[in-house]
């Protein structure tokens, strides 16, 4: 996998600075909410909201706007909607696995955009547990390099808990079950490391390998699904060797 993350570390950071960021800001800004609701509006006792407010920040969201969404999502200000989490399962092109995370306050929006990005892109949508199975959830913390070694970040964080260390080109991503998600990113921080983010997400279990072509139309596939603002992260299993990353980074 670590081909893939690689390209789609580079590719979000292209993301960034057009016009995908207003998108990402609502994105970041509804996860606080969310997590605010979900488990108080203290980020000292929820360590929910202390990532998700981390990641927003680190992704330039206005303090504002964060502090804002903390406090619709505590009740302390009205305004903030019902949202809630939906999952939708489907293939893309060549079989692909696609798992779609949505958070909504329309069902029917959400699932219709979701199967038009689907069929319009060489997809289609799948029964529920078909493609889940392929998935496990994982705790994934990813950080900058900034000079440091890859051993540097085992000897940190192997103690609480992590499971692996990838090497993303520029950055590291640490996987480990959900559960050890804390004790990782506070590991990292006891060490004066810095970290871009820290949250629970889904991995492939089995990976699928796949060329240039199929990258480019699973890549267009998820653009087209991230597009969405009912959709809040997208995971597939392709498996993307680095020379498939150089020839797509080319382009």
């Amino acid at each position: 996998m670590s081909g893939h993350s690689k390209w789609a570390t580079t590719k979000h950071k292209k993301a960034g600075i057009d016009a995908k960021r207003g998108k990402l800001f609502a994105k970041l800004i509804k996860n606080i909410e969310v997590a605010a609701r979900t488990g108080g509006s203290d980020p000292g006792g929820n360590p929910t909201l202390y990532d998700a407010i981390q990641k927003a920040k680190k992704s330039s969201v206005p303090n504002d706007n964060i502090e804002r969404a903390r406090k619709r999502g505590g009740g302390e200000e009205a305004g903030g909607a019902d949202w809630q989490t939906i999952m939708y399962e489907g293939y893309g092109p060549n079989g692909v696995a696609v798992l779609i995370e949505c958070l909504t306050d329309n069902r029917n929006r959400a699932a219709g955009e979701v199967r038009v990005a689907m069929t319009r892109n060489g997809g289609n949508m799948a029964d529920p547990g078909s493609v889940s199975y392929l998935f496990g959830r994982k705790g994934v913390v990813t950080l900058e390099k900034n000079g440091l070694a890859e051993d540097d970040i085992l000897e940190t964080v192997l103690d609480a808990g992590a499971e692996e260390v990838n090497d993303l080109g520029d950055a590291f991503e640490i996987i480990s079950e959900p559960g050890d998600l804390i004790a990782v990113r506070t590991a990292l921080q006891g060490a004066g490391i810095d970290y871009d983010s820290a949250e629970s997400g889904f991995q492939p279990s089995v990976s699928v390998a796949v060329d240039a072509d199929t990258a480019r139309k699973v890549f267009k596939l998820v653009d087209a699904l991230e597009d969405s603002d009912d959709v809040q992260n997208v995971y597939t299993n392709v498996d993307i060797s680095d020379e498939v990353a150089a020839e797509l980074d080319d382009e």
